[in-house]
This record gives C-alpha cells, structure tokens and sequence, in this order.
C-alpha cells in the first residue's frame, strides 16, 4: 500500500512542477517527512533524485513550446550548480532537526511573499519579455 502513496505522491508533484513551475520538493518534502516519516535529509535527497526525471519532461515540454528563455537559463543553470555543491555539503552537515525548520522556514517565506505579490498584482500581471 505505500507504493500506491509514493506513486500518488509522484503524480501530484509531477503535476504541479509543471503546472506552476515549482520544484516538485516543495510537495515532496513534506509529504515524505510528515506521511511516510522519512528523516528530513532521506527527504531531501530522495526528492532530489526524484525531481530529475520529472524536471526533463517537463522542461522537454515547456521547450517545444517555445517557453524556455535559454540565456537565463544557462547563467541561472550554471550558477545553479554551483549552489547546489554549497547547498548539498551544508545539508548533510546540518543536524535533522534543524534541516527541517529551515526547510519549513523557507516554505512559509516563499508562501508570504507569493501571497503578498499575487494580492497587489492581481490582473495587472505581465509576462517577462512579453511572453
């Protein structure tokens, strides 16, 4: 039965990444940790690993579209890898504990903020280079 809640897991984050272009941790991190009680760096680095498959077809699709800014994408890729060495050596330093109020701290930064700029653009929102 939990392979059923790990393929519903699947499917719900596949969705909304992209759907909304959000990284599917954002679904995945939690639910792991708060469903299936993995540990927040299990969490973190299956979702991780996880995300690579989804984040192609996604990109792949988006792509053929003609979606894709790729002069941003290769600065905020390449630096991107970059952080992500930083980022992964300083995780697996950190205790769980405190992983995953970070994690939950970031979480609700993102929402507020989300929040506050989808409230004062509301209908006057406008695509980057007018796409």
């Amino acid at each position: 039965m939990e392979i059923v809640g790990f393929v519903v897991l699947g499917l719900v984050a596949g969705a909304l990444a992209a759907t909304l272009g959000i990284g599917g941790g954002v679904v995945i991190v939690p639910v792991l940790v708060s469903v299936f009680l993995f540990t927040q760096h299990q969490a973190q680095g299956t979702s991780l690993a996880v995300i690579v498959p989804t984040v192609l077809v996604a990109a792949i699709t988006h792509a053929r579209a003609g979606r894709i800014l790729w002069r941003l994408m290769a600065w905020v890729g390449i630096a991107g890898i970059i952080g992500a060495v930083g980022g992964a050596r300083l995780a697996l330093r950190l205790d769980d504990a405190i992983l995953r109020r970070f994690f939950a701290v970031v979480l609700i930064f993102i929402a507020i903020r989300m929040a506050l700029r989808a409230r004062s653009l509301f209908g006057t929102s406008r695509p980057i280079n007018g796409g």
